[in-house]
């Protein structure tokens, strides 16, 4: 039964971000080269954050990995493991965008369309057929978002966009954390001083991004 709703709810994440995939392909403003090479890129980063939670899991239940590894698997993916993940995902896409020559803020903007999309279709899923009450606070704040991103795109520059956004979405989790027991992002809970991280790590190095760009 434990596998069986794993199953799903990995089954699930993957059909979410293939909605998001096709949204970027039919909305985003990238050239067929540019889709081709941002998508492989954006696939790629997905899965190092995949790898990465496992990882995470791994250290913090080391003792338990040491002497039995294969009950490792038993254990759940809990929010400290995706935080060690997003933290060494970002490190890993710092370490790349320095090497690269794609565009880091069009590539965020586009990337930030198909989180948008896939964690509205996640959480539609999570309130229609889970019944997870919890998540329509969270359905909302999405739809106010997707809604922005799109009245946004064209209209200013990928580093506003992506400010703007990342600052509505950190105020609204923020909101729903006061008025509710807690807020999840793909089955993850979001914790104050994590999205407090977040969000001061995502402004600066856009802020950074845009300087760089205008230099």
């Amino acid at each position: 039964m434990v596998i069986t709703s794993k199953l799903m709810s990995i089954g699930m994440m993957v059909f979410s971000f293939a909605i998001g995939f096709i949204i970027l392909v039919m909305l985003g403003e990238l050239s067929k080269e540019q889709r081709k090479i941002y998508l492989e890129e954006m696939i790629s980063q997905l899965v190092n954050l995949i790898i990465f939670v496992w990882v995470g899991k791994i250290i913090l239940n080391f003792p338990v990995f040491i002497e039995d590894p294969l009950t490792i698997l038993a254990y759940p993916s809990g929010s400290d493991s995706f935080y060690l993940a997003v933290l060494f995902s970002a490190v890993l896409f710092l370490y790349k965008s320095s090497k690269w020559q794609l565009d880091t803020l069009v590539f965020l903007e586009s990337f930030l369309l198909v989180l948008l999309t896939a964690s509205f279709a996640y959480e539609f899923s999570q309130y229609i057929w889970n019944d997870n009450q919890f998540a329509f606070g969270y359905l909302i704040l999405l739809t106010v978002l997707w809604l922005l991103f799109i009245f946004m795109q064209n209209r200013f520059s990928s580093g506003t966009s992506i400010l703007v956004i990342l600052t509505v979405w950190s105020l609204g989790v923020l909101l729903l954390l006061s008025i509710q027991p807690f807020v999840t992002v793909f089955g993850y809970m979001i914790t104050p001083w994590f999205l407090g991280l977040f969000f001061v790590t995502g402004f600066s190095f856009i802020l950074y991004c845009k300087r760089k760009r205008g230099s």
